[in-house]
């Protein structure tokens, strides 16, 4: 199935039937967020799984009672860094330098720079672009929960500060961004299952510039 294809397949599922998606299954959505491109490279954001029953229960109330929480087989959370640190930025050159075979020092000078411009704004605002980066790895590990035909439902309608409190994110330096219940439709019980699937027109959507 092409990319394509599975994208017109997946729809934002209302309805789970609590069946269990593969193990198998789920490491590739993980790991395809974990692949997923990133500004410099460093990878600001975790994705939390949840599998846990009664920790879903938990969370339930906190995304407004949606039931695809509890009726999920995993739930992923992806969690933004609140703010870039010297020493984050300094472990990722270091590690990538040492994987790649190359001498620390060849980065220092793109490093000093990278620093100069990150260092110097807000904790917001980079909160802010850390969650952007996190929102790329959403999106991806949707594409390969369609293209494993894995109903997948993107979720933001959550109190955010709510679930960082439950889950002591505060103290990991993360600030919940998304939610991604993974699990396979009720299509017995979801009304959106048999809808077309409707987005605004190609000549409206794309601005050619010639």
């Amino acid at each position: 199935m092409s990319l394509i294809d599975a994208l017109n397949w997946r729809y934002a599922v209302k309805k789970m039937n609590g069946q269990p998606v593969e193990q198998e299954k789920v490491d590739k959505i993980v790991a395809a967020a974990h692949l997923a491109p990133t500004s410099s490279g460093l990878q600001p954001f975790k994705v939390i799984v949840v599998t846990n029953q009664e920790l879903k229960e938990k969370i339930a109330p906190i995304a407004y009672n949606q039931s695809q929480i509890i009726d999920s087989s995993h739930l992923l959370i992806f969690a933004a860094n609140e703010n870039y640190t010297e020493e984050g930025i300094d472990a990722v050159f270091t590690r990538m330098n040492a994987e790649r075979g190359l001498p620390q020092e060849g980065t220092d000078a793109y490093k000093a720079q990278l620093k100069g411009m990150i260092l110097s704004r807000s904790a917001e605002e980079n909160f802010n672009h850390a969650a952007r980066q996190a929102y790329i790895g959403f999106g991806v590990a949707i594409a390969e929960a369609a293209l494993l035909k894995v109903d997948a439902t993107p979720m933001e309608g959550f109190n955010g500060p709510a679930l960082d409190e439950l889950l002591g994110l505060d103290k990991k330096g993360l600030k919940s961004v998304t939610l991604l219940p993974l699990g396979h439709r009720d299509e017995a019980g979801d009304w959106l299952v048999n809808l077309k699937k409707v987005r605004s027109p190609k000549e409206e959507f794309v601005i050619e510039l010639n």
